[in-house]
This record gives structure tokens, sequence and C-alpha cells, in this order.
């Protein structure tokens, strides 16, 4: 984290730039992308290291994405060193990699050094194989193990995001000692907040505060002022869980630690805020069907994510369609069916989708498990059956005044407390039974919760009325 981002992340007054950048509602301003564009136009190095790098990376950012892509190459480019490559942590990977294809190797491993670990990572991972290890190989001794240890480990896991530079002590030094080392030693990262104590083997066994480092007198041993490791994460674990470890226990860091218990990294709550972004904005887009899309996607790459599932959905629209058939002849007898049926269907698809978001959102957060699916499963039959007693009678009355028929208005009305109740079943079990197959809920129980309503509630409309009428 650079100086400047732990100063606002601990509440200190940010830098405002000279200049606004954005509108009123938040976007980057046209007057300031038209400005910036003149001066790329111009080739005017100077104005955009004056306008552009005085900037924070969020900003920068914000504006890499709101120029077109040419512009953006042409600002990497003109700005050269100047230049701070933590703005590409803060756009979409399409964005990124556009820049950092664009650019020599030699000048992406000569902005690596500058960058912390998990920033340099970020960048990195996305690259060929090749790429990565002529970049690295540009790269000192040391900085270039620990870059290859972090993308040694799996995509999305703790080890991928952590920062590889901490403060780590014995725990025999004292106060003293550990004082001096961090006033002398040039190569500390730029802002902790903990200091980490090992043993001999570098095997994590407590950490300090610095806030109790600065109360304590100079002659006391650390090992007297540690506390007990607590929540250590895995370097293998998932980054979305170990999020809900810095929620769940409200962390500012969490040490990172091998198979060994050897202390390898820290993960810090800026990285954690940035995963649970993610991982809520991934929760949205595959609620939709829509795998990873970002908005910088070009029309081809975001057709292919969208393909899959809405082959899918057209497989079982056909499903849908076919029970419709079923009851071609009532429908011919009785012309309301036809108007009143896609409303059951429709109801039914809206319920089973509320229900499902919270599933698919309760089992993100790990608060639906095993030993409390039953209770939820009856509150959720509850809720469908109390919905669909109350649009029962909304709309069989709505439909029997409009047809002036009381049989329709029943008919319409049973049918809807079934399909009501079903996609409140389908809403839950659905999710459910994808995550214990282990498969993504989040992705495939859309079409599947839609589906089961669809069927369910043309089948039990026409089905109710077929019957009643003896066709």
């Amino acid at each position: 984290m650079s100086e400047r981002e732990t100063q606002e992340h601990h509440g200190g007054p940010a830098e405002a730039p000279a200049h606004g950048i954005y509108n009123e509602d938040g976007s980057v301003s046209a007057h300031f992308l038209a400005h910036v564009g003149a001066a790329i136009a111009d080739r005017d190095t100077l104005a955009l290291r004056e306008d552009v790098g005085s900037l924070h990376q969020s900003e920068i950012g914000d504006l890499l994405s709101a120029l077109m892509p040419e512009q953006r190459r042409a600002l990497v480019q003109l700005m050269g060193a100047e230049f701070d490559f933590t703005a590409l942590t803060e756009v979409d990977e399409a964005i990124r990699l556009d820049i950092v294809e664009s650019l020599p190797n030699a000048q992406i491993a000569q902005a690596v050094q500058q960058l912390d670990s998990d920033d340099a990572v970020y960048i990195l991972e996305d690259l060929d194989p090749e790429d990565q290890d002529e970049i690295l190989a540009q790269l000192p001794f040391t900085e270039r193990v620990r870059l290859r240890r972090s993308l040694g480990y799996p995509e999305e896991s703790a080890g991928r995001r952590m920062q590889t530079e901490f403060v780590a002590v014995p725990p025999f030094w004292t106060v003293g000692q550990t004082i001096d080392y961090m006033r002398e030693d040039q190569n500390l990262p730029e802002s902790f907040a903990q200091i980490f104590v090992i043993d001999p083997t570098f095997r994590l066994v407590g950490t300090v505060d610095l806030d109790r480092i600065l109360r304590t007198k100079r002659a006391v041993k650390i090992e007297e002022i540690m506390r007990e490791t607590r929540h250590a994460i895995p370097a293998t674990m998932d980054q979305e869980e170990a999020a809900r470890i810095f929620e769940q226990y409200d962390l500012l860091s969490a040490a990172v630690v091998d198979e060994n218990e050897r202390l390898v990294g820290v993960l810090t709550i800026d990285d954690v805020v940035d995963v649970i972004t993610q991982e809520a904005e991934e929760d949205i887009l595959r609620l939709g069907g829509v795998g990873d899309e970002e908005l910088s996607d070009s029309v081809m790459a975001a057709g292919r994510s969208r393909v899959p599932w809405l082959m899918v959905n057209l497989v079982t629209a056909f499903l849908a369609a076919s029970v419709i058939s079923l009851f071609d002849a009532t429908i011919e007898q009785v012309v309301a069916l036809a108007v009143l049926m896609p409303i059951v269907a429709g109801m039914g698809g809206n319920a089973g989708s509320q229900t499902m978001t919270v599933t698919v959102r309760a089992l993100a957060t790990g608060d639906l498990d095993i030993y409390n699916a039953g209770r939820i499963i009856r509150r959720e039959m509850g809720v469908g059956c109390l919905n669909g007693i109350i649009f029962a009678v909304l709309i069989g009355l709505v439909a029997g005044f409009w047809f002036q028929s009381e049989q329709i208005g029943g008919i319409i009305a049973a049918a809807m407390i079934i399909n009501m109740f079903v996609a409140a079943l389908a809403g839950i079990l659905i999710p459910l039974l994808l995550d214990r197959l282990g498969a993504d809920p989040a992705v495939a129980s859309a079409v599947f919760v839609t589906a089961v309503t669809d069927v369910v509630g043309f089948f039990g409309f026409l089905g109710l009325a077929t019957w009643w009428f003896g066709l």
C-alpha cells in the first residue's frame, strides 16, 4: 500500500487534484477528457505529466477507462517513467492487457520494480507465460523469487493477493532492537500496522501491533508482549474465504502462511476490499448468466460469454412450449386461457428469482449451510404459500371480472398458489443442489429456476382448466 493510500485508509486527508476531473454524477468530465485528449494529440508530455501525474491511481484508472484505446496506449507511452503503473490495478482486465501488451517487456520490468508485490502480481498474472518469464528474468533475484512464488499459487487465492513485503523479527529481540531495526533498514515496506514474530525456520509464532511497540519500554523482549497469531491465512485459501475471515474478525491485516506454517506474506484490508467488490460483481454477473464479462470487452467477447446460457434457456423455452402444445385444444375452446397463462408463469418466475437471489447470496457468504438449510427451506415454503394466497385472491378477482367468469378466476387463483409455492421451493432447492454437486449456483440457477416455474405454471393452469371444463 502506498503512503497516500495509507493516509486515506486511516482517515487522513487525501490530496485533492488541483483540477476537478469528475462531473457531479461521478464520471470523468468531458472537459477534462478533451483537455487530456488534446495533450495526447499534441504529444505534450509536459502537460500530461503535470495534469495526469498528480492524480491518484484510482483517478488515473477512471481516466484510462474513459479514453479511447489508442489514447490510453499513447498516454502511457508519452508519460514514460512518470506513469503510475499501480493505476493498472484499477481498470478492467481487457484495458490492462491492451495497455501492457503495447509496451516493451523491458519497460514493464522497470515499472514492476517500483510496485508493491501484490500490485506487481496483479499485472503479471494476466500475461502469457513467455512474457512473464522475460519480465521476471530482468528483476533482481530476491524480487524475482518472491513474485514467482506468488504467481505459483492458484488464481484468486490468498497467495496471489498477498504482499511479500512485511516486517518479521525473532522473539528474543527487545523492543529497542526492533525499533532500531525499523529505523535503519531500507528494505521495509512503506507502511505496515503489524510486526510478525518468527522462529529460526521462519515459522510464524506471534504478532505485535505497532501501538504496543510504542507503549513498551525498550528493554522488554518481544516474546513478552507478542500475542499468539490468530486467523493466519493459508496461501492456498480462496480469496473470498479469506475476505470472509477479515469481515468476521474485523481484521486490518493477517499473516499468510504456506503448507509448513512458514510466513510468506501479509494480506491487508485494502486488498480485501478489492476482493469483496470483485466477488460481488462476479456474483451479480453470474446470476445474469454473463460470466466474467466486463464493460471494456469487445462485441465478440461479450457475445461469446452470453451464448452458452442463452442456448440452455432456448432448450428450456422449447420445453415450456411443448407443455403448452399439450393443451392446444383447451386453449382453442377457452381463448381467455391464452391471455392469462403468461401471468401465472411470469409471477412464478419473479418469485423464484427472488428466493434464488437470497439463497445464492447466503451460500456465497456462508450464512446458509447444512445446519440451517431445513429452517430456511420451511421459511421459503411459508413465504411462497403466503404470497401465493395474496396474489391468487387479487388475480382471481381481476380475471373473473375481466372475463365475466368465476370459473376462470378460480382456476387462475389455484394455479397461482401452486406455482408460487413451487417457485419458492425451486428458488432455494436448485441452488442448494447445484452447490452440493460442485457447480456454481450463481451461474446455473437462473435458467433452471425459470424453466421450472414456466413448466409448472403452464401445466398447472392449463391442466386445471382442462380438468375443470372437461375438455
